[in-house]
């Protein structure tokens, strides 16, 4: 089932050359309602599942997985708040190797981006130093354990592991359990219903203002 079909509609003013009057209308979708979950609901383990998306994994292909639906793509999307694929949906391998060489060159996917630390612990696992902090190529700090020697905790970061790493955040997301799709499907049609007013056709149709004028 096709997101497009779930959307109310409104009929527009036809300005077509081969429109026969202010009277004739098109009819079409109304693309700029778009529904979201309420804030409350965020991470509710109760509602949803923790995913990992799988490399070149589609959105049809989880809707299939998990709805036996392909056309159920847009319901994935709308629970994980993916807006747009382009940003905000993981890359496969190669789409991920192609984007870095577009944007850093072919000739610089493998060099040093920058430099961060790595995990630090004293003999009684306690945490010195976590990992993840940019510094400078020479960082270094005490030896905990071994007073008067130094530790160089600084990893080097190449631009493929950077983006990569980007990449991989984006494929943790949360889904609608499966139980709860008749549920989440019944809930959208509500909340795309139009409300009674001058333009009002049915709970599902609303009509433009007309706003051609006649000639004089």
């Amino acid at each position: 089932m096709t997101y497009f079909r779930e959307l109310p509609n409104v009929e527009y003013q036809n300005f077509l050359k081969e429109s026969n009057g202010s009277q004739n209308y098109i009819l079409m979708k109304n693309i700029f309602i778009r529904g979201k979950l309420r804030d409350d609901l965020q991470n509710t383990l109760t509602i949803f599942d923790k995913y990992v998306i799988k490399d070149g994994e589609r959105p049809d292909n989880i809707a299939d997985e998990l709805y036996g639906d392909p056309g159920y793509d847009w319901v994935v999307l709308i629970v994980a708040e993916i807006k747009n694929l382009q940003n905000d949906y993981p890359l496969s391998s190669n789409q991920l190797y192609e984007y870095v060489a577009k944007k850093y060159g072919e000739e610089n996917v493998n060099a040093i981006k920058m430099y961060q630390t790595r995990e630090i612990r004293d003999r009684c696992n306690r945490r010195i130093l976590p990992a993840g902090i940019t510094v400078d190529k020479n960082y270094t700090i005490p030896d905990p354990d071994e007073p008067g020697d130094i530790i160089f905790p600084a990893l080097s970061v190449t631009n493929i592991e950077y983006e990569g790493r980007l990449n991989d955040e984006k494929r943790n997301i949360y889904v609608l359990k499966p139980g709860l799709l008749n549920t989440f499907l019944r809930d959208m049609r509500d909340i795309s219903k139009y409300g009674f007013n001058s333009e009002f056709i049915d709970e599902k149709t609303i009509r433009v203002a007309n706003t051609k004028t006649k000639s004089p």
